[in-house]
């Protein structure tokens, strides 16, 4: 019964991984912009949440859509701001432009709420329950539980709708896409806005439950981009695939090891699929 705890628990893990990495994929299949700020969006809707908790007492589960569309209209703002003069810019201005971002949005978390963790307190999810001998965190259960809604809903709204087949002509090809009468200056900013709605998302999902401080973003955002690198640049559902053999690889090895090489493994198995399959486990070559 242990192995199926270890394995569940790798796969809850692993759906939180696969909805910060599905983020990161969407902006970089639509805009070719690998996004090093991505973390730092998610820092950002835990703390919109826990200070939606303290000061207004909303429960993170009833924040959660609050900092969703908080950060939507950050993350429209960000590609008005930055996100727009990167587009068709070659890797340096993109490492320097996304990079800097997050510095300064680390920076300014310290400053504004200085480096001391922060949690939210009892809340709607709190507790613990148990089936067949198997014991679940409510809260991880449901923050697993959204992010398979919010997955499959991206995916939906991407391949379902009007927009969303724009948005896959725009990432097609950009200039095609104008000539058919696309806006794709609004396609970019959308994309750009769901992107950080995603993340902020999961943020909000794990604020009823994890530690909040000014670095958590790369916590969970430097996994996520293994997990991107392993479904292939681009490919939303090879993100989400990839999240989930993240979650499962690190919390397997840690169990058989030590908590401390946990990450040792997701590494070398980054390692091995650039080497033997650079193009990620579900993208063409």
């Amino acid at each position: 019964m242990i192995y199926v705890q270890v394995v569940i628990d790798g796969l809850i893990v692993g759906l939180m991984f696969a909805l910060v990495a599905m983020g990161l994929s969407l902006i970089y299949g639509v805009m070719n912009i690998i996004n090093f700020a991505h973390g730092e969006f998610m820092m950002l809707a835990m703390y919109a949440c826990f200070f939606l908790w303290s000061l207004l007492g909303l429960d993170p589960l009833i924040a959660t859509p609050i900092a969703t569309v908080i950060l939507f209209l950050f993350g429209v703002s960000v590609y008005r701001l930055l996100g727009r003069y990167l587009v068709g810019a070659t890797l340096i201005p993109q490492i320097f432009g996304t990079f800097g971002l997050a510095v300064f949005l680390q920076a300014a978390a310290n400053f504004l709420w200085k480096a001391n963790v922060q949690t939210v307190g009892e809340n709607w999810s709190s507790g613990y329950f148990q089936i067949a001998g198997v014991f679940f965190t409510r809260a991880e259960v449901i923050a697993a539980g959204g992010a398979l809604f919010t997955a499959l809903a991206l995916v939906w709204f991407i391949n379902r709708t009007e927009t969303g087949l724009a948005l896959q002509a725009t990432a097609e090809d950009p200039q095609v896409a104008r000539l058919m009468g696309i806006n794709t200056d609004r396609m970019f900013a959308l994309t750009w806005g769901l992107s950080t709605a995603t993340v902020a998302v999961g943020g909000g999902l794990l604020a009823s439950y994890y530690a909040i401080y000014p670095l958590v973003g790369s916590r969970w955002v430097l996994p996520a981009f293994v997990a991107v690198a392993i479904g292939g640049f681009g490919n939303i559902a090879g993100a989400f695939y990839g999240g989930l053999i993240i979650g499962l690889v690190q919390v397997l090895g840690g169990f058989f090891t030590s908590p401390n090489y946990k990450m040792t493994f997701v590494y070398a198995l980054f390692l091995l699929v650039v080497l033997l399959r650079p193009q990620g486990l579900v993208g063409r070559k």
